[in-house]
């Protein structure tokens, strides 16, 4: 309860730029969202692509605004000239980011797909410089590091470079994925300057999911939902509730109280952990390269949170 308390209704004023707190969150989050890259792929088999998306936003939405509604009702009250505001974010975070990603790992592989989400703190920091934010050096360099880990993480030696010419239309897709996340970085926190992280949260994952539901309906979202059996209900919650839920709620936090371009470093974790976890549970094999991208991935996002002076 109190947790929850001072997530939903926390200040969200600049903090100090060392906060472990937020960090963790940020880290949890990217964790988090990299588990369900795995859920996705296990559950898009049966459900539909926008309908699952339909499904985990819907419901990670429901969720929390029934949490708020017996935490903190307050939260989820929101003026008529706010509702534009969270409606934008819904549409470039859950709506326009997950079809460009989607759309784009169609038609490119999903290590060159981490790659280019990879740009994401790189998108930030050129668009914070435009409202003030200002990385040191040693950020740069992390960040520069942690795309380099991607990069390396995801060779594989032998392959060739060349291929279908649709890899640049899905390499462009993933590119424009990074430009958004890093967007909504941007946008969130002009809107957490007023209102909490479980208020942007709740408000944009509901709109997300509405303004996807045409599509999904069109796309077979009821005929999807007779089909779902006890194993891929339980994937479909644990997206909706810890991928969606918990794992948004977490990075938006972050954001209240760090850069953007501090939390958009960490979504180069999101393939690593989405990779290890197909190593653990799906016996996939990865190279020795891949431990050294891992390395290089973490110390990035450690150079770029690590206390010291900004501009």
């Amino acid at each position: 309860m109190g947790i929850w308390r001072s997530v939903s209704e926390a200040s969200p004023r600049a903090r100090a730029p060392a906060d472990l707190r937020a960090n963790a969150s940020a880290a949890a989050a990217a964790v988090l969202f990299g588990a369900s890259v795995v859920a996705v792929r296990v559950a898009v088999r049966d459900v539909p692509p926008v309908s699952l998306a339909v499904l985990r936003f819907g419901l990670g939405g429901l969720l929390l605004a029934g949490i708020l509604l017996v935490v903190a009702p307050r939260s989820l009250r929101a003026r008529w000239e706010r509702l534009p505001r969270f409606a934008l974010l819904g549409l470039v975070l859950f709506v326009l980011f997950p079809l460009t990603f989607n759309v784009g790992l169609r038609y490119t592989e999903a290590s060159r797909g981490a790659v280019m989400l990879a740009t994401m703190p790189i998108w930030s920091a050129l668009l914070g410089r435009t409202v003030g934010e200002r990385l040191t050096r040693l950020q740069f360099a992390g960040v520069a590091l942690s795309v380099v880990g991607i990069g390396v993480a995801f060779v594989e030696p032998g392959r060739a470079v060349g291929g279908d010419p649709m890899r640049l239309v899905g390499d462009g897709l993933l590119l424009l994925t990074g430009l958004l996340g890093a967007v909504y970085g941007l946008l969130a926190k002009r809107v957490l300057a007023v209102d909490s992280p479980a208020t942007v949260t709740t408000w944009a994952m509901l709109f997300g999911a509405v303004l996807l539901l045409p599509v999904a309906v069109v796309e077979g979202l009821f005929p999807a939902i007779g089909r779902l059996d006890g194993q891929l209900l339980g994937v479909v919650v644990f997206l909706g509730v810890l991928g969606g839920a918990a794992a948004f709620l977490l990075w938006t936090w972050a954001l209240s109280r760090l850069t953007p371009t501090q939390v958009a470093v960490y979504v180069n974790l999101n393939p690593v952990v989405a990779a290890l976890l197909g190593v653990v549970l799906l016996g996939e094999r990865r190279s020795g390269l891949f431990l050294l991208g891992f390395t290089a991935v973490v110390a990035g996002v450690l150079l770029v949170n690590w206390p010291g002076r900004r501009t």
